[in-house]
């Protein structure tokens, strides 16, 4: 999508710092982070929100989840890590693009 923040990112239009690629998917470091470890982790493929995912991205969406305790261990999170999927404006997304926040570290944010 031409207007998509992160398909910019994906396409080398918008610099990222990018943390771990493949061919499934691209994570980076979040450029407002919430904690000591804020990363974003996307899918090479455009899909606006978890409300859009269907069959077709199970390779895609196990892919990346398998992924996430590899990137925390890589970070220096061995005690532990959050991860936040924000769905719809309701839910927080800002970004239509599916993302994943991996957060972690000293200064993590509780949920009270």
């Amino acid at each position: 999508m031409s207007d998509c923040l992160f398909c910019k990112i994906l396409a080398g239009e918008i610099p990222a710092d990018k943390m771990y690629e493949d061919d499934k998917m691209l994570v980076f470091k979040d450029i407002n982070p919430k904690a000591d470890v804020h990363l974003l982790v996307i899918p090479r493929v455009h899909i606006s929100s978890l409300n859009e995912v269907t069959d077709e991205h199970d390779d895609i969406m196990t892919h990346m989840f398998k992924q996430l305790p590899k990137l925390a261990k890589e970070q220096g999170l061995k005690n532990g890590f959050r991860t936040i999927i924000n769905t719809g404006k309701g839910g927080g997304q800002i970004v239509f693009h599916l993302h994943m926040h991996l957060l972690g570290g000293k200064s993590l944010p509780g949920f009270h």
